[in-house]
């Protein structure tokens, strides 16, 4: 990249193209008629307005999917700390299964509804809900009403991280949104980590005021995200043009690397022909296969690590300290993986590292002898789990184009993934039907099953999208020829955007 950049801003869009009124339906713009002015600005202007995108974007959604997945996965923690025998639970592995069906259910619905509104009014307003859903499950009297309220909880968390991943699209390059991904599920990581030493100083508490420690776990992080998403109003990024927290001349910048990234910036209203797309796209279905293998894996981690801990021998409270360690070395690597994953411009070889290397933790944890063996191979699993999953679910974000049909797929991808988490928190019982699963060691196994599904979707998607990639090479190189143009010439800026990651000059990041 050169130290000035000079362009036209993209076409169509100018820095205030867009109307400042909203009445709660498709985000309106205006197209510009006036002849576009360039945009020029330095490398070192350029860093800058990326370093502010960073503080103002990562930081408040990477918070809040920390509070989504500690919101779903505290009951891990609850579980060893009396839920089990004061609601009188007799299948809790069908009660985590609820949740997920609520969040396969509302993923497609909620991006949606984000493509008609904004990012700031829907994120908070999704964070807001789940939050006081979380706090009534402090309160729940029985079995039945915690699957209501499990169903609920989730529904209104289903369209947090494909809404976050989707804003990212529109303030990072496709190169860009890989790392950015993987900070947002390291989320997931860290809040295993302060979950478990959170719920371990909440257990302090059991008895007081007539309440049980499980009940403080779910009253107390409820409040915390009622209160996030309550903030959230003022805090969470809106739409890159109708931010008030840049400049004109930053929106301009920002469009401009966008446009410049083949991609649209804030032009599109929602559209069905968008969500049609999507849903005829094979490699978006691929894409959905990848997750619900691994997927398989992260819900049984975050939903059991808990009482798998404590089968190894430890006291409650010694398990829900142990789990820590294991949650920080998980965001170390997945970090690691991340950034080594963006030097090498590769995503599909790290996912299938990735995945070996959780494999290779889950047999420690079936073969070992010993305490100390097994948990140190739930470090391993850990490992490879958040971290093929952290590159994974950046891949829509990063090879489907036009917004509309970006959110769909990412909703898509979450909805089919998630049923791999329906199958896994079935399967991971003690006993499992007629088998003793002593250890989890039969659920381990099939754990094992499923990330091969997983390293099955992944090699395939590398395959076909190199594959794609390489016809594509060709295709243009026969119509430069024929037609002495070059490949952004040879379609209309109306065709591309009506083809869009169908357009000639679209490559796949694999």
């Amino acid at each position: 990249m050169s130290d000035t950049h000079a362009s036209p801003s993209p076409t169509g869009i100018k820095a205030e193209s867009l109307t400042d009124d909203y009445h709660g339906s498709a985000v309106a713009t205006t197209a510009a008629a006036a002849p576009e002015a360039p945009v020029e600005y330095t490398k070192e202007e350029e860093t800058r307005l990326v370093r502010k995108i960073d503080l103002v974007v990562v930081p408040i959604l990477m918070f809040l999917y920390l509070l989504s997945f500690l919101d779903r996965s505290n009951i891990g923690n609850a579980r060893i700390e009396g839920l089990i025998d004061d609601v009188g639970i007799t299948d809790y592995s069908s009660i985590l299964t609820i949740f997920f069906v609520g969040y396969v259910i509302g993923e497609v619905p909620a991006s949606l509804i984000l493509k008609r509104t904004s990012p700031t009014f829907w994120l908070s307003t999704l964070t807001l809900l789940w939050g006081i859903v979380s706090v009534i499950m402090a309160f729940v009297p029985n079995q039945a009403s915690l699957y209501a309220v499990r169903f609920f909880l989730g529904v209104s968390e289903s369209g947090l991280f494909p809404g976050s991943v989707f804003v990212f699209s529109l303030y990072y390059p496709r190169h860009q949104r890989h790392y950015r991904t993987a900070l947002l599920l390291s989320g997931a990581a860290v809040s295993g980590a302060f979950g478990g030493i959170l719920a371990y100083g909440l257990a302090k508490l059991g008895g007081k005021g007539g309440l049980a420690a499980w009940q403080y776990i779910f009253l107390l992080e409820g409040l915390v995200t009622v209160v996030a998403g309550a903030l959230g109003y003022w805090l969470v990024p809106n739409y890159p043009q109708r931010s008030k927290t840049f400049s004109a001349r930053e929106k301009a910048i920002i469009a401009h690397r966008m446009a410049e990234d083949a991609d649209a910036v804030d032009n599109e209203p929602f559209n069905w022909h968008g969500v049609r797309a999507a849903f005829r796209d094979p490699y978006v279905y691929l894409m959905g296969l990848l997750f619900h293998g691994f997927a398989f894996a992260l819900y049984t981690i975050s939903n059991f690590m808990p009482a798998i801990i404590k089968e190894l021998g430890y006291t409650s409270a010694q398990a829900q300290l142990l789990t820590v360690p294991p949650y920080a070395f998980a965001f170390l690597v997945t970090m690691s993986t991340a950034h080594l994953s963006f030097l090498a411009r590769k995503r599909l070889v790290f996912i299938i590292l990735a995945a070996l290397l959780a494999i290779v933790g889950y047999v420690v944890q079936i073969t070992s002898p010993t305490v100390g063996g097994k948990y140190t191979a739930v470090f391993i699993t850990a490992a490879g789990v958040y971290a093929g999953n952290a590159l994974l679910l950046s891949l829509p974000s990063e090879n489907v184009s036009g917004q509309t049909k970006r959110a769909t797929a990412l909703a898509m991808q979450i909805m089919f993934g998630n049923t791999g988490s329906i199958i896994g928190v079935q399967l991971y019982r003690t006993p499992l039907g007629s088998l003793k699963n002593t250890n989890y060691r039969i659920s381990h196994g099939l754990a094992i099953v499923w990330l091969g599904i997983g390293i099955g979707a992944a090699s395939a998607l590398w395959i076909l999208l190199d594959r794609e990639n390489k016809r594509r090479d060709r295709e243009v190189q026969r119509k430069s020829d024929e037609e002495g143009k070059s490949a952004e010439q040879l379609q209309s800026v109306e065709e591309k955007r009506l083809l869009g990651d169908r357009r000639l000059d679209w490559r796949y990041q694999i």
